[in-house]
């Protein structure tokens, strides 16, 4: 048997990063994964969908280039090759994490990793050879996969999931997209930008319904701008194979059912924690709601066992899942550990515009018993964004108005991804409308509709 100081079983976001972080302190570190090194994210999602939809904002630049000034000829795009493109990127970056295995020193064991009754690990090679390893501390790191609804089972043909959205082989001429958090948005946006006529349904009263109503409905006049038909408040009844067609029945917001047809279903209804036959009965280790228990620092009920990312209870995103990884690791080794703090958690949704969030919205701040001073700016106002031909979206933040520290941050409009987390970091610091206003932000940028918007809760916005 083979001793090591810690096992990974998983090598997504969560599982490589703790398996780094381990290495760092000279731990004896192995990682078990069963498919591609880097998880579902790295391969199957967060990077490959951020490939596509890189493509479909080149191809959007090219038909509006006239817009800019700029003479093209016919515009059109080469869907093999843009899905070549992006199973490249994906492979470029999980070579990158194999890299940094071997830098470290990190054993990287192929197979399916599974927790034993005596607490070691079995591994199951793809030719069936099994081995047992033992370890001071493990840690389950199994991701999550694409949940199915019992009226919408995956074919893989006609009803797919996200993983067969990316490698499809040709482009469809219909899609239905059931679902509508930021999977089901960013792909629903890539298609209908590609040219696939794209209907995407929701069932909750708004698209991306975890953010704010009014970042929603600008989403969806976006979405709608470019001709995808956008049905909210409905569900999805039944779906069944007619010919080279989805023949789909959906109940509407009045309540009445109508029959849709598509090349395409795409079921993005969420995920499921991939708890299954990885041995938490025969260890023992507690599971409640479909998650396995934790405490602040991720220990299972378990000795030695510890849980992070989509296994755990908390947002399902690959970020969290790489701070958990950090902090379980630093937590072992003895560091003084501050627990992550699940309230200062960036959201984001690469569609056109772009959606990025930290903190309370508007709605959820006033249930909770603040009184809020609220605080936009639009991006119709914003110099860079109108240079950029990029008008639609806004800032929007949310403050206590007892201390005028900042509740929560929702922006929408170009590239407000990468200006969320210093919004993350004003929350954390628990900075107020007054530090923002106060703070010099460079012209001309978007980032300054964040001052803008600081500047109008307290009535002082300059440019509105």
């Amino acid at each position: 048997m083979v001793n090591y100081d810690m096992i990974v079983i998983g090598s997504g976001p969560g599982g490589y990063v703790a398996a780094i972080r381990a290495a760092q302190f000279g731990m004896k570190t192995a990682v078990i994964e069963q498919a591609e090194v880097g998880g579902i994210c790295l391969n199957w999602g967060c990077i490959p969908t951020k490939s596509l939809l890189k493509s479909a904002q080149v191809l959007e630049y090219g038909k509006r280039a006239a817009e800019f000034g700029v003479k093209m000829g016919g515009v059109a795009p080469d869907f093999g090759a843009i899905v070549a493109r992006s199973r490249e990127v994906a492979g470029k970056m999980s070579r990158g994490v194999q890299f940094l295995f071997k830098k470290r020193g990190i054993v990287l064991i192929e197979g399916r990793g599974r927790l034993t009754a005596d607490r070691n690990v079995e591994v199951t090679t793809a030719a069936g050879e099994k081995k047992v390893l033992a370890a001071d501390h493990i840690v389950l790191a199994t991701g999550a996969r694409s949940r199915e609804l019992p009226n919408l089972p995956q074919d893989g043909q006609r009803v797919i999931g996200y993983r067969q959205a990316l490698t499809l082989e040709r482009l469809p001429g219909s899609m239905m997209v059931v679902g509508s958090g930021a999977i089901g948005s960013e792909l629903a946006f890539f298609y209908q930008t590609m040219g696939t006529r794209v209907t995407l349904v929701e069932f909750m009263p708004n698209i991306l319904p975890l953010e704010d109503e009014e970042v929603s409905k600008q989403v969806t006049r976006s979405f709608k701008k470019i001709g995808m038909e956008v049905l909210v408040k409905s569900s999805v009844e039944s779906a069944e194979r007619d010919g080279d067609q989805m023949k789909v029945q959906i109940k509407n917001k009045r309540g009445e059912i109508e029959e849709h047809r598509a090349d395409i279903l795409l079921s993005a209804v969420g995920i499921t924690p991939n708890i299954e036959d990885i041995g938490l009965e025969e260890a023992g280790v507690a599971v409640e709601n479909g998650r396995v228990k934790v405490d602040d620092h991720y220990r299972t009920n378990v000795e030695g066992v510890y849980a992070i990312g989509d296994l755990i209870p908390g947002p399902s995103l690959a970020h969290v899942a790489s701070a958990e990884g950090v902090r379980c690791v630093e937590f072992i080794a003895g560091e003084e550990v501050t627990p992550l703090d699940y309230s200062a958690i960036p959201g984001c949704t690469y569609t056109t515009p772009e959606v990025a969030s930290v903190g309370l919205n508007e709605a959820k701040a006033v249930e909770a018993g603040f009184k809020v001073r609220v605080g936009k700016f639009i991006l119709s106002a914003s110099g860079k964004a109108t240079a950029a031909g990029a008008n639609d979206g806004f800032a929007k933040l949310v403050f206590n108005a007892a201390d005028d520290t900042l509740l929560g941050a929702h922006l929408v409009g170009l590239n407000v991804t990468e200006m969320i987390a210093g919004l993350v970091l004003a929350k954390r610091l628990k900075l107020t409308a007054r530090d923002i206003i106060q703070t010099v932000h460079p012209h001309p940028t978007i980032s300054e509709a964040i001052m803008e918007a600081a500047a109008a809760s307290h009535g002082e916005v300059i440019h509105l």
